[in-house]
Order: C-alpha cells, then structure tokens, then sequence
C-alpha cells in the first residue's frame, strides 16, 4: 500500500512540475537549486555566521540589522523564506527563540528544527518560566540579566547571536564555528570554550 501511495506521490510531484514549468512559473534547475540549498540546511551554515560576526564588525553589523542578506553573503540562499532576525545576547540581555504557535524555524540557516523546539512543553515553558527552563539546559542566567523570549513566527524567523566566549582570541572563524551549536542559536545554551576544537 505504501508503494502505491508513493508512486502516486511521485506522478502527482513531476505533474506539478512540469505545469509550473510549461507556465514558466519555475523552471527544472530552479527546483533542483531549491533542493540543494534544503539538502545543505544545517546548524553549521547559521555557526558560520555566528563565527563570522565574531570576528567581522562589519558582518556583525549586517547581520544585526538584515539577517537575511548576511546569510545570503555567506552563500546561503534565502529566497523564498521568510526574513531572519537576529537577537543579540549582551551582558545585560539573553535571547531565547520560541514559535509559541507551532516550530517555526530558521531552516535556511539552521537545518530542521531539533525535536525538544516543536513540542508543547517547550514552548509553553520558555514563556512561562523562561528561566527554569534555562537552568534545566544547565544556562545559568544572572538574575540581573533580563531573559527576552522571541517568538518567531511564519513571517519573521529568529535566531541569537551569543556573546563570544571569553578566551578565544586569535581562533579561527573555522575554531570558533565548531564550537556554535543550534541550541546556542536559539538561546538554551551558551557557546563556551573549554578547549580549541
């Protein structure tokens, strides 16, 4: 039954796209592009950025004020999704990225959203009791710092920018992107240093 299912799922996606095709709505190589681009969607490509605007004030300006063409600096297509903020961690503020409506997540930059992101107790928690929820993660916030929850949605899609760990100076942009995790993008966690990678 499967098989049939699927076969029947295959027909229906190569009809679709030979009418968009013969519409001139999109062609076979943009597809296949758009298929790439998801194939390589990864927490490496937003750590990337991370290490970049750690090392580049410029870049790090970019980002903050247009993530979208930041990412598309570093050769990570956006077209078609939505635009991507980003919320950066000070000594006085820590970011933690929710879609309190369902798992939207910056895939471009981030790969698929982990597991724990999309379910309801999660996002309930990170807005009820942000802190706790941070603690469980092992984050210790200083209770003088403000914990600001950002909600992505399907229009605007968020991720953190983290401090950069003391001690890595003179790290690579390649050293400091192995340490950048997904959890660290969206705030649960903190990059740290312990050792070069």
């Amino acid at each position: 039954m499967s098989a049939l299912l699927e076969e029947d799922g295959e027909r229906l996606l190569a009809g679709l796209r030979a009418v968009l095709a013969a519409k001139g709505l999109i062609s076979e190589a943009e597809i296949a592009a758009r298929r790439a681009a998801t194939d390589t969607a990864a927490p490496a490509q937003g750590a990337r950025m991370i290490a970049r605007a750690w090392t580049d004030p410029e870049y790090r300006a970019l980002l903050l004020r247009d993530g979208t063409a930041a990412a598309e600096i570093m050769g990570i297509p956006m077209l078609g999704a939505p635009p991507l903020g980003v919320a950066e961690n000070t000594p006085e503020v820590h970011n933690l990225i929710v879609c309190t409506l369902c798992s939207c997540y910056p895939r471009a930059v981030l790969g698929y959203p982990p597991f724990w992101y999309k379910s309801a107790a999660y996002r309930a928690r990170a807005v009820r009791d942000p802190r706790g929820l941070l603690a469980e993660w092992g984050t210790e916030i200083p209770a003088q710092v403000r914990i600001r929850v950002v909600d992505s949605t399907a229009d605007y899609r968020w991720m953190v920018l983290p401090m950069r760990p003391v001690g890595t100076d003179g790290w690579s942009a390649a050293e400091l992107a192995a340490i950048v995790r997904d959890s660290d993008m969206i705030g649960v966690t903190v990059p740290g240093a312990a050792s070069r990678p």
